[in-house]
């Protein structure tokens, strides 16, 4: 089957955004499409408060990605919380500490970032005493979560966004040569909102064992997979795979 059209089950890169997928279908003539199978959706303050977390009694917050930044100080804003300039964050990537800037004056001080946990850990082996608030999505992966616990961190979990399916019925699944997803939930919005898709064909590309685990118990089968030693993107393993492609007959 010669590989057309592809659709990769996350949101369109910005417009100053030099996505590699633009780069892989100027390469090989591809037509990409960009359509997010799922969305995320913030707590409300009745939620929150349920869980009788107070915020200002904690004097880090552990940032495990952009989103969860967004939405820490969406609460904070929706609760007339000014956070203290005392704060200190860590962050399990420099990418995510710089866009605390967003937020608040960047200060070397009081970010901490690596781009291993285990050497993030090692950094926040002086603050120890703190007490660090955790903010978390819904479904989330259990492993930092998990490694705190066991470093015996004082660590307060809070569920502050959620995955949601979206709703697809505008889209024709069929259309598609390569349907690319990079999480477990994007995979049940496959099932969800077509019922009654055979793979046939269409190739899966899955990133993450997560989201091979959520393909497999789907009864999906797994054309493309990443990261690997040999590709550590997305875009690697797809042009492994159109390079090895056999060439359509005439």
């Amino acid at each position: 089957m010669k590989i057309k059209n592809i659709l990769v089950s996350q949101p369109p890169p910005s417009g100053t955004e030099k996505s590699p997928y633009a780069e892989l279908s100027e390469k090989y003539q591809l037509k990409v499409d960009f359509k997010p199978f799922i969305r995320i959706e913030g707590v409300s303050i009745k939620e929150f408060r349920l869980y009788k977390v107070e915020i200002l009694a904690h004097g880090a917050v552990f940032l495990t990605s952009k989103t969860a930044v967004d939405h820490f100080f969406r609460i904070c804003d929706e609760m007339r919380i000014t956070v203290p300039d005392a704060m200190k964050y860590f962050c399990t990537s420099e990418s995510i500490a710089n866009y605390l800037q967003k937020y608040i004056v960047y200060r070397k001080r009081k970010i901490f970032f690596a781009a291993k946990l285990d050497e993030l850990l090692a950094l926040m082996q002086k603050h120890k005493e703190e007490k660090i608030l955790l903010p978390l999505s819904d479904p989330h992966k259990p492993e930092i979560p998990r490694m705190l616990d066991r470093k015996k961190y004082k660590t307060t979990k809070v569920v502050l966004y959620r995955s949601v399916v979206s709703d697809l019925s505008d889209m024709k699944i069929s259309d598609y040569d390569v349907l690319v997803y990079y999480s477990p939930t994007e995979i049940k919005s496959l099932l969800q909102n077509f019922p009654d898709f055979e793979q046939g064909e269409t190739l899966i590309a899955c990133f993450g064992p997560a989201t091979v685990k959520a393909a497999k118990e789907a009864n999906l089968r797994i054309d493309i997979q990443a990261p690997s030693a040999q590709f550590p993107s997305m875009t690697m393993a797809i042009e492994h795979h159109l390079k090895n492609d056999p060439v359509e007959e005439q």
